[in-house]
């Protein structure tokens, strides 16, 4: 079992009868409390009753689908609404997975997939959700130091530029370091329909931080995924 793993309650939400006894039997050998909906409609009152560390949520489902159920979770104040929610779903255009995260998704999976991988992704989000606020105040990369609260990066002890969009996709992946971080994630409301804005801004990135940006040591590219960022 994952230090991940313990004592967490998950909420996975699939109209597919056979996809979510799967889940919950993969889930719940990995050493999660699964609790499983066939419908948003009862997905909404679970997520009223029970306290939930993260919800698996399909998004193609008859009469409410996961994009709305997403808009009504996020509604929701405290806790409830600040559940993690990890998007498991055949629709995997780039509009989808924008407007996923747009909604407030902190992940997107396409099916088919690797159990290891839902797996994997489920265990990083839980990391960062347990990060406390703010994460890291300070950050190493080789011969670079990063301010996360200020956003401020110094090479050599000497400050380095950067603009207002690098600095804040530096702050995020320093929020999630050690776990990939999905660039229509990074992106945001900004996000074009391949990610390309992002790929960019890490270009120009690498050239302040990496001693070889051909060869990233630190700012690193996580295939089909987006990026991680790997401090010392």
């Amino acid at each position: 079992m994952s230090v991940a793993a313990q004592m967490r309650h998950l909420l996975v939400v699939d109209d597919d009868d056979r996809i979510r006894d799967l889940l919950k039997q993969y889930l719940a050998r990995a050493g999660f409390r699964v609790t499983t909906a066939p419908d948003a409609a009862t997905a909404r009152h679970l997520a009223q009753s029970l306290d939930f560390d993260l919800v698996v949520l399909d998004v193609m489902m008859p009469d409410e689908d996961g994009f709305a159920f997403t808009r009504w979770l996020r509604a929701r104040p405290g806790h409830v609404g600040a559940a993690p929610i990890l998007m498991l779903t055949a629709r995997d255009a780039p509009g989808d997975r924008i407007e996923g995260f747009q909604l407030g998704a902190d992940d997107y999976l396409a099916k088919p997939f690797e159990p290891r991988e839902l797996l994997l992704r489920i265990e990083a989000i839980l990391r960062r959700a347990s990060t406390p606020p703010g994460g890291p105040r300070e950050i190493q990369l080789g011969h670079c130091r990063f301010d996360v609260a200020r956003g401020e990066l110094v090479a050599h002890d000497r400050p380095v530029r950067l603009t207002e969009t690098e600095a804040r996709l530096l702050q995020a992946l320093a929020r999630s370091a050690h776990a990939p971080v999905d660039r229509y994630h990074l992106a945001g409301s900004d996000a074009d329909g391949a990610g390309r804005a992002v790929d960019i801004q890490v270009t120009r990135l690498r050239r302040k931080i990496e001693m070889d940006p051909a060869n990233p040591r630190y700012l690193k590219t996580v295939r089909g995924r987006g990026y991680m960022l790997a401090p010392d």
